[in-house]
């Protein structure tokens, strides 16, 4: 759960440093190739990609250690990290509603993990490592559909896309077994992980660019909770402490509504200028 918890911390503040290196850069001319190259040479943008890299070790740590729903609702905290970071570093004024989903989100995290167990030591049928490669390929052909969609609904369909892409993720760091060049050459779940977070974050900046935030921050947090903890569930042994079942579930459903309610923070508002850098 540590690691769970500090992978969000680490995706949540690298949003809000990327976010402030993006403000920093925007004063110049050029179109995004020109931005991005003087957003590198911002600190704060570097230490944000490295926080990035940490949490993404921090996250496949909790996953070999801590049921996928623990570790998918932690994840969708992270947008609780970046308001509360983004009310201090970006002078970003948070409701009061927002203050409070973000105690929701504290609670609901609180409550999973009391009541959560420890991993499932089940590997599931064989051919759902097969599942995971082609639920990625899937991403990719939603991609390419929702990019085609009203604002709206193109937010919503590319949001969601990255959502499972990145639930792709998660599963598959499960069922990926040795660690040896060729076990993971002849593993179709490293293929998975592979392109299910390259199109995980493909789409995922095409719908923070394209669309609205809201929109597709919320169909973000759907896709990289609910599906692949059903799947931790239902294949892969995952379960809750004896005769704290209840609980679980109303702790996850609780810190992913909090989530819901800060959708707006999928990437981190900057003052005056609006949204900067997708998260991740």
């Amino acid at each position: 759960m540590v690691c769970a918890l500090g992978a969000a911390v680490c995706f949540g503040t690298a949003t809000v440093l990327q976010a402030m290196a993006a403000r920093a850069a925007a004063t110049g001319t050029g179109g995004d190739v020109a931005l991005l190259w003087r957003a590198l040479k911002q600190w704060r943008y570097l230490v944000g990609l490295g926080m990035d890299g940490l949490g993404f070790l921090l996250q496949i740590a909790a996953l070999r250690s801590v049921p996928i729903y623990t570790v998918g609702a932690a994840l969708a905290a992270s947008l609780a990290v970046t308001a509360v970071v983004a009310a201090r570093l970006l002078t970003v004024r948070l409701s009061r509603t927002e203050w409070a989903a973000v105690g929701v989100v504290c609670a609901g995290l609180a409550l999973l993990g009391s009541a959560s167990g420890a991993e499932g030591e089940e590997a599931g049928p064989a051919r759902l490592k097969w599942a995971m490669l082609a639920a990625a390929g899937g991403v990719l052909l939603l991609g390419a559909v929702g990019g085609r969609l009203p604002e709206r609904g193109r937010a919503l369909a590319l949001g969601l896309g990255a959502g499972l892409g990145f639930g792709v993720v998660e599963v598959a760091v499960r069922l990926v077994g040795g660690l040896t060049p060729g076990a993971l050459f002849t593993n179709p779940a490293a293929y998975a992980l592979l392109l299910g977070g390259g199109a995980a974050f493909l789409l995922l900046t095409s719908a923070l660019q394209r669309g609205a935030v809201t929109t597709a921050t919320a169909g973000l947090v759907l896709g990289e909770t609910v599906a692949p903890a059903l799947i931790g569930v239902v294949w892969l042994g995952d379960r809750t402490r004896p005769g704290l079942g209840w609980p679980a579930v109303l702790g996850f459903a609780v810190a992913v509504a909090g989530a819901l309610a800060l959708s707006r923070f999928g990437e981190a508002p900057v003052e005056h200028t609006g949204s900067a850098l997708a998260p991740r």
